[in-house]
């Protein structure tokens, strides 16, 4: 699989001088296994994506892509009324997400909130209710997920092909004693864990309680006890720049789980 972030960011876009290296765009992860396109997400990032897609088949109106939607705040969807190949005659989008998914993008597009109301784009689409535990079948794609702890719910997806497998575990709040029992058998073994590491240790303590994120420390509790590959730590809050996501938050993940990177928008990489 070929993974490239288009927005590694959590809640809000933040453009500026500060993020210019981990980049400003809210979450959107894309990844291909060749012929077929996937699309977890369409932050602000999704803009991004779409212009690149369209210098392939999508321009033509001959493209196809897979959307898995994690959840419907804000941040995880601002970016699609801006995806390009939406309004190019031909092309079809497959969205697999929570029951509600088609009815909350119509609502995202509302005349009253975007001028394109979403039934108007002229390209296809195809919807399929997903359920947490469930598992499926994508084309060749093998797909798991579990639920999401979050403020309103959602899905954290397990992907495998050809024998490699990455978890997204965005929007994820840890239990306080101990990794979430579903959350690790679903990352059990998986060659990457993406963590939500939205917060210091330190911030969630005082003041970011229930807010629906994680940390690194947590981050890296279950990316040992799961016995993952590498960790990817993502969903930087708009209130950290680049030197303190290295410092406060890379530099000690690092040290307690040496394979840790963090999400960095553009960044392209084989699996």
């Amino acid at each position: 699989m070929r993974i490239k972030y288009f927005g590694a960011r959590g809640s809000l876009p933040t453009p500026g001088k500060t993020t210019l290296k981990y980049g400003g765009n809210t979450t959107c992860l894309y990844f291909s296994t060749g012929r077929d396109h996937y699309i977890i997400d369409a932050g602000s990032g999704a803009r991004l994506l779409g212009l690149e897609l369209m210098s392939q088949e999508f321009g033509k109106g001959k493209g196809l892509a897979t959307f898995f939607w994690t959840h419907f705040h804000w941040d995880h969807l601002m970016g699609f009324p801006f995806f390009i190949p939406n309004f190019i005659p031909g092309n079809r989008l497959r969205h697999y997400g929570p029951e509600r998914t088609r009815e909350i993008l119509i609502r995202q597009q509302d005349f009253i909130t975007f001028p394109v109301e979403f039934e108007k784009m002229p390209s296809q689409h195809e919807f399929v209710g997903v359920a947490a535990g469930k598992k499926f079948q994508v084309a060749d794609l093998q797909v798991s997920c579990c639920r999401m702890h979050h403020p309103a719910g959602g899905l954290t997806y397990r992907i495998s092909h050809a024998g490699k497998s990455f978890v997204f575990a965005t929007d994820v709040e840890h239990f306080e004693n101990g990794p979430d029992p579903e959350l690790l058998e679903l990352c059990r073994g998986a060659d990457l864990l993406i963590y939500d590491a939205q917060y210091t240790p330190e911030e969630y303590q005082h003041g970011k309680k229930n807010w629906g994120h994680s940390t690194w420390e947590k981050g890296v509790e279950l990316a040992v006890a799961a016995g993952v590959k590498r960790l990817h730590l993502c969903h930087h809050d708009q209130l950290h720049g680049d030197a303190f996501l290295e410092q406060k938050i890379l530099a000690p993940a690092r040290k307690a789980f040496g394979r840790t990177a963090l999400a960095r928008e553009g960044w392209e990489f084989q699996l």
